[in-house]
Order: C-alpha cells, then structure tokens, then sequence
C-alpha cells in the first residue's frame, strides 16, 4: 500500500555526525520510533499525519552510528493501536530493545501477555489535543490496571499549560509513571516559574514518576545555535534538562525521538542532539545514571 506523506513533512537527518561524546558502555536510547514501512505495516486510517518511511534496520544503524547499546521503542500515533511495526522490531533486536505500546479498552488478556514476550513494557497515553482524539480517562485508568500485574509502566505524553487539569488522573494511575519531554515546559518561561515548578513538584511529591530529559529540538525556542567548540546546540533548554537531572537522578532517561516526527522547522543531527548531553548530565556519574542504570533497571529488570 502506498502512502503519501503530510505536506511539509520533513524527513530525518540521513548522515548524522559521529558524536563528540562517547556514551558509557550500556547507553540506551529510551525513546525512539518505527514509522512503516507503510507497505508492510499501514498507517492507521485515523491518524493525524502521515510519516516517512522509517524502518528498524534503519533505526539500529543509528544504534550502531551513535554509540547506543539498546533502544526503547515508542508505538508512534501515526500507527493506533496496531503495535505490528513496533513489536517486528522488537522480534528482530535480539534482546537490545523494549517497547512501549498504544492499546484499546479492547486488547485481550492473551495480547498483552504476547506483547510481553516480545519485550513491551508499558503503554503511553497521548494527551497532545493536536495528535490524538480523546480517550475517555475511565478506560485508560482500566488499561493501567491491567498492565500494572505485568509490571508496565504508563508512559504520559502532555504539554506543561495542561498538567493542573490532569494532575488528579495522573496521580491515580496504579504504575511507574514515565513523563515524555519533561511535560513539554516553555522554555521561554522563567525556570524558577509557576508552570515548570508544578512539574518538579509532581516529581518530587510522587516517587513512581520519571520523567525523559529528551527532545530538545522540539522544546528549543531559539533553535540550533552557531556551534562553539563543545557543539552546544539547543542551548535555552539545557537548564530545564539540568534542573531535572540534578534534582531526580535515579528516575531520568533520554532518547533521541528519532525520526523526529512533526517538526516543522529543521530536522536535527542526531548526533548533535547526542553532544547535547554532556550539557545537561554533568558528570560520569550523572550520565551513567541517565543512559544505562536507570534504563537497564526500569525495561530490563524484567
């Protein structure tokens, strides 16, 4: 079946540079997707965009190209429900990946236990108006009781403007509880403001939660900045990234988001956005904590 991708769609960077930074033995990139092929897995008939083309040979290349040991792949909106590309994957990784479904009210007992096996260890809920309809709260709250006997987390996709109205669910929900992009502050906001101090104190008021210090290309207001010596790029992020580090160090993780759906500005070098790391985990043991211990301990524990 053929495709055709959204206007304006940009497709991911084809020749990253090798990093500056050596990532420690065991990095994981902990958030990453499959886009398709749209040929042999076809995009959901309700999606809100249509991607290019991004498979896991060529996903696991950049593995290899960047540095990274394993992935956490991430069910993509563009696909539903229908977790086929991302579990495929998974199936081909020989070990060196986990996966983080979308599913329905409607999966069986027998599907969750197959995901499983395969190497998926939780759901998301998308709560980006602009990506996804809307999911009565009642059933994501049976989903997550569901999966939590498995040991899943629940992985929640916001933007920071809506966590007041969806801090009573969130603090139900029966999970370790994994925030994509730190909520999505405004880092044309203070640091020290209303909006991202609510998301510190989420945090820190809940100790099930994690939070991914990731997607600075999506957050960045300024953009990629003329690089300096140390390829410091997306530079009006790192104090958000830093703070979260630095105050939550056994619940952060990172991954690049390649192929980087829906930006519309640029598509990032990825391995610039691997130089971006050093910036916001200071020390060895700080980036040891982000890339291999918290990861190992939260998808391979199990």
């Amino acid at each position: 079946m053929e495709f055709t991708k959204t206007p304006g769609w940009l497709d991911w960077y084809a020749n990253p540079s090798k990093p500056h930074f050596q990532l420690p033995p065991g990095a994981v990139d902990a958030h990453c997707h499959v886009f398709g092929p749209g040929d042999r897995f076809p995009y959901a008939p309700e999606r809100k965009y249509t991607p290019c083309d991004a498979s896991w040979q060529q996903l696991f290349a950049l593995r290899d190209h960047l540095g990274f040991d394993k992935n956490v792949i991430v069910q993509a909106t563009c696909h539903g429900a229908d977790n086929s590309a991302m579990v495929d994957a998974l199936k081909h990784a020989n070990g060196k990946a986990r996966g983080i479904a979308t599913v329905r009210r409607s999966v069986t007992d027998n599907e969750l236990q197959a995901m499983n096996a395969a190497g998926v260890r939780g759901v998301r809920f998308n709560f980006v108006k602009r990506l996804v309809d809307f999911t009565p709260k009642d059933e994501l709250l049976e989903i997550a009781a569901r999966i939590a006997p498995l040991g899943w987390q629940v992985v929640i996709y916001f933007e920071a403007v809506d966590l007041p109205e969806l801090w009573d669910f969130f603090t139900r929900l029966p999970t370790t509880v994994v925030v994509d992009h730190m909520g999505r502050p405004d880092v044309n906001k203070p640091i020290d403001g209303s909006e991202f101090a609510l998301f510190l104190k989420f945090m820190r008021e809940h100790e099930n939660v994690w939070s991914k210090v990731s997607c600075p290309e999506r957050l960045s207001v300024a953009g990629p900045p003329a690089l300096d010596s140390e390829r410091n790029a997306y530079r009006d992020v790192v104090p958000f990234a830093r703070k979260v580090v630095e105050s939550f160090p056994d619940r952060v993780l990172w991954g690049t988001d390649w192929p980087h759906p829906n930006l519309k500005d640029h598509m990032p070098d990825d391995g610039l956005l691997v130089d971006f790391i050093p910036h916001i985990a200071t020390t060895p043991e700080l980036q040891r904590k982000l890339l291999v211990d918290n990861p190992t301990r939260l998808y391979w524990s199990t």
